[in-house]
């Protein structure tokens, strides 16, 4: 018999470009889970919210509470907005919420947009807090999106997100692997932001601009890179690394935006390893996979045995509010949802926490 959800996924990523929406069917059939997404939108954060984001980490704990919990009123009054426009009838609302904090090393994980908050405006039940008991079971508490790869895009050999950071997902050995790779659009918007642009428009300014040898050897320091995973990263380290490269090379933003997407394509070549014979299926979303210079670039470093590929825009924009509404789904079905040969867990686990409305 076939079973199906209709959810809606929220993920708000370390880039900050905004809330991520997605209405979506999941439907259990003859062993397989198939998805549509019904309705998406993006709701663009205001400079007040990006500002109160960007500095709480350095806040008081008294402020850091208190906007856990405005953060997730704003998000469920905005989904009860987006319910009401186009007329839904979710069964509930699954959301990853905003990293504040990600240091695994000393089991920390703090995503904001309070769950309890989140159903009392939105008016549905909720699921949140995905990481936690992974992180509780001595994982990293991330990757989270590697079930969705496995159950809805098994069809390709790679997933790869450009998101914030740029994570991979692939199976090997019959395992599902995953990690972080680098940092990815929070290098390149806030390069962008700099000369009060939002982005970099198909790549443009990174295309006009000139490599940089010593700040691509900087970018590519990090002994993070040759670690072997499970490893995640989080704002803290790009701060620390990536982000101060940037700051202390003197070359243009056009240079900069050039050099750094040259660093993401290779360390992404260096994530890949070849798995079979023949052409390897390489499925590119997030929002770098708009910036076609970027684009380009990795499948040029890839070479001949990768095909990359970029869908349609809605799965592009949303994949991973998409999978957030999965990972939910099967946290209501009482499943697995977080794989421990990716985070490295004692055990596979069920993440997320449930609040009834």
């Amino acid at each position: 018999m076939d079973t199906s959800y209709h959810v809606i996924g929220l993920m708000s990523g370390t880039s900050l470009d905004g809330l991520d929406i997605a209405h979506c069917r999941l439907t259990y059939q003859s062993g397989n889970w198939i998805y549509k997404i019904l309705n998406a939108t993006t709701l663009i954060y205001s400079d007040a919210l990006i500002q109160s984001l960007q500095q709480v980490e350095t806040a008081s704990a008294l402020d850091l509470i208190a906007l856990d919990h405005s953060f997730g009123q704003f998000i469920g009054q905005q989904v009860h907005e987006f319910i009401k426009q186009h007329n839904l009838k979710p069964d509930f609302v699954a959301s990853h919420g905003h990293t504040i904090f990600h240091q695994p090393d000393k089991h920390i994980s703090l995503q904001i947009g309070n769950g309890a908050y989140i159903a009392a405006h939105a008016q549905l039940p909720v699921v949140s807090d995905f990481r936690t008991l992974d992180i509780a079971l001595g994982g990293q508490g991330a990757p989270l999106v590697p079930i969705g790869d496995e159950l809805l895009f098994g069809a390709y050999d790679y997933c790869i997100n450009l998101g914030g950071i740029a994570n991979v997902s692939y199976r090997q050995n019959g395992q599902r692997l995953a990690y972080d790779i680098c940092a990815c659009n929070m290098l390149l918007n806030t390069l962008a932001n700099s000369i009060d642009k939002p982005y970099d428009h198909n790549g443009e300014l990174a295309r006009s601009g000139s490599f940089q040898p010593d700040l691509l050897h900087n970018l590519n320091a990090p002994a993070y890179f040759a670690a072997p995973a499970p490893k995640s990263l989080g704002k803290e380290w790009v701060l620390e690394h990536s982000l101060k490269s940037l700051t202390e090379s003197n070359a243009s933003v056009a240079d900069k935006l050039h050099t750094v997407c040259h660093h993401i394509a290779q360390q992404l070549q260096l994530a890949l390893p070849l798995l079979h014979q023949g052409k390897h299926r390489v499925l590119l979303t997030g929002g770098g996979a708009f910036n076609l210079y970027l684009v380009a670039l990795i499948q040029q470093q890839l070479g001949d045995a990768y095909s990359v590929e970029v869908p349609e825009p809605e799965v592009v924009s949303f994949k991973e509010a998409l999978i957030f509404a999965f990972l939910g789904v099967l946290r209501w079905r009482g499943e697995h949802n977080c794989l421990s040969s990716v985070t490295g867990a004692s055990r596979n686990n069920i993440g997320g926490s449930i609040y009834l409305y």
